[in-house]
């Protein structure tokens, strides 16, 4: 029987799994993960190479001068974020894939060009600078929340309190650049920027963009003087990462430069936990680790709760899809009749639309087609699962994500 062939219209997910666990969507909070096994994908390169200090001579009312929209959030109703806070917690996440920027700004017309490259699901002009904070040099970005909130990582995306400290003009940095700038939150530190004032220390997050301190809401960046539309991030989950940059550079023009931020080729190490908490799963986290333990020895959880996320958003969106796929893992139901089971003990036919069958039933089918055999081996039971080169790369990022996370 043919194995599910699909090509996913969605974007890209970089999350939700922290605000599924936060919710307690299922019931009570989870286990923790342990040990380490395959596949994981490293970030490359810096956005710091391409942001200018403040003092820099990039016109900031040259860049100004070009009005962008925003454009971080997906136009499909459907990915949008929930309202509230910031834009509320997104229901698909983004991972930047590469960073560019032109010496004149990034205009209006650049995001359209980028929009036409195949494979392009978003772009996000953003603001940003290198500026002084505490005595400490650090790479600053800022746009508004509803935007820059879904390109972040899944924790962070998932936090009320940091996007809060956000709205209210804080500083949101990593943790090793507060810790070399000696920022405690909630106490305010000098900042020379454009200007010279204070800005308080709203904590630390992961930031999910290599060469990245810091970001601020786009009202605190215009405070500070950060240069407008100084780059762009751009989602394009691509086959090959060097074409690439090769295209987002035609697009924006021979004086451009472009970072790609996700690794050209993966590499292998994901956790595999070999002791999930007992019982029935209380939630997504002990459903993909029990999933993973007791259907696919070997497979790290870390991978179904990326094809969870990507395919669903951890049930959010069940189907069916436009080619007839259902349920959280989104089989489709000739797909199913082969592989799907009862999972955790449950009796009677088993049901594609429950996630205690539809997780175990993607272990089992990952299992079979050799996601316990090592790199080689998962990457072509994730290419099984959905014949594109593209996904088997979003799907080892994301887990790696939820890695660094858990």
């Amino acid at each position: 029987m043919p194995k599910r062939i699909r090509r996913r219209t969605l974007l890209a997910a970089a999350g939700g799994l922290a605000a599924v666990i936060a919710a307690t969507v299922m019931l009570a909070s989870g286990g923790q993960s342990a040990d380490s096994g395959q596949a994981t994908v490293v970030r490359q390169g810096s956005a710091d190479m391409i942001i200018p200090a403040a003092s820099d001579t990039v016109s900031s009312n040259t860049a100004a001068s070009n009005t962008v929209p925003t454009a971080g959030v997906p136009s499909d109703p459907a990915s949008s974020p929930a309202s509230g806070l910031a834009g509320g917690t997104p229901t698909h996440l983004v991972v930047p894939d590469v960073i560019a920027s032109v010496p004149r700004g990034v205009a209006a017309a650049d995001l359209a060009r980028l929009r036409q490259i195949p494979g392009v699901r978003s772009v996000l002009a953003i603001d940003g600078a290198r500026i002084t904070v505490n005595g400490t040099l650090m790479t600053v970005l800022a746009a508004p929340a509803a935007a820059l909130r879904p390109w972040t990582p899944p924790a962070t995306a998932a936090s009320a309190a940091v996007w809060s400290a956000f709205q209210a003009g804080d500083l949101i940095t990593t943790a090793q650049a507060a810790d070399t700038a000696h920022l405690a939150a909630g106490i305010d530190y000098p900042v020379v920027a454009a200007v010279q004032e204070f800005i308080t220390a709203g904590g630390t997050a992961l930031l999910g963009v290599t060469g990245i301190d810091g970001v601020v809401s786009q009202a605190e960046g215009s405070k500070l003087g950060l240069v407008k539309n100084v780059a762009v991030l751009v989602n394009a989950p691509a086959d090959d990462v060097t074409a690439l940059v090769a295209q987002v550079r035609a697009a924006l023009g021979a004086s451009s430069r472009v970072v790609p931020l996700v690794a050209a080729a993966t590499t292998a190490s994901l956790p595999v936990d070999t002791a999930p908490p007992a019982g029935r799963p209380a939630n997504y986290l002990q459903l993909f680790e029990e999933s993973a333990a007791r259907y696919c020895p070997g497979l790290s959880w870390t991978v179904l709760a990326a094809i969870a996320q990507i395919e669903s958003a951890d049930g959010q969106n069940v189907g069916p899809s436009t080619a007839g796929a259902l349920g959280p893992m989104q089989f489709l139901p000739s797909t199913w009749a082969q592989w799907g089971i009862d999972g955790f003990g449950d009796t009677g036919a088993p049901d594609i639309m429950n996630p205690f069958d539809a997780v175990p039933s993607a272990a089992r089918m990952l299992c079979a087609d050799g996601a316990a055999s090592g790199t080689t081996g998962l990457r072509q039971a994730i290419f099984d699962y959905n014949h594109a080169d593209w996904y088997v790369d979003e799907v080892l990022t994301l887990a790696a994500e939820y890695a660094r996370e858990y």
